[in-house]
């Protein structure tokens, strides 16, 4: 019998986040990524953290600071306030909180992330990553347009 994913998606583990983990399939949409990449906090995933960030941001990343990140907290839930599935053609929004316990009690963390859709997969755009781009260079997502005109609004 399988397990409840802990996306809290109400999904077994098997049909919900464990596929995208292993590279089976991919998220569909913005909800579906943000989902599994909490899941993916909550088990210590960071390689899955990083590969489901824009390719551009993934050398940037700090994989030691995620991994401590993730190990040091006591992760507690996940709400999804608000999926935006079309901000304009190429980028979704999911409005979240995500619970975790500390010695004061139970804290979350709320953010309004974007995502960003490359070949038909979703990536996330990482807005605490320092970009190195003028407005009018192509923008990083390989879209084609310029940067400004494209993921640069929600960075």
């Amino acid at each position: 019998m399988s397990e409840q994913c802990i996306c809290q998606s109400g999904q077994d583990d098997e049909n919900c986040c464990q596929p995208f983990h292993l590279g089976e399939r991919y998220p569909e949409n913005a909800e579906q990524l943000m989902r599994s990449r909490y899941a993916a906090y909550v088990q210590k995933n960071i390689d899955y953290i990083v590969t489901t960030t824009v390719p551009a941001q993934q050398k940037s990343l700090d994989k030691e600071a995620m991994l401590q990140w993730s190990e040091e907290t006591q992760w507690d839930g996940l709400d999804i306030i608000q999926h935006r599935p079309k901000v304009d053609k190429n980028h979704a929004q999911v409005e979240f909180k995500a619970y975790y316990l500390t010695s004061e009690g139970r804290q979350f963390h709320h953010e309004l992330s974007t995502f960003t859709c490359i070949d038909g997969r979703w990536y996330f755009l990482d807005p605490t990553v320092e970009i190195a781009l003028t407005m009018k260079q192509p923008c990083l997502c390989g879209s084609g347009k310029k940067f400004k005109q494209c993921c640069a609004p929600y960075l």
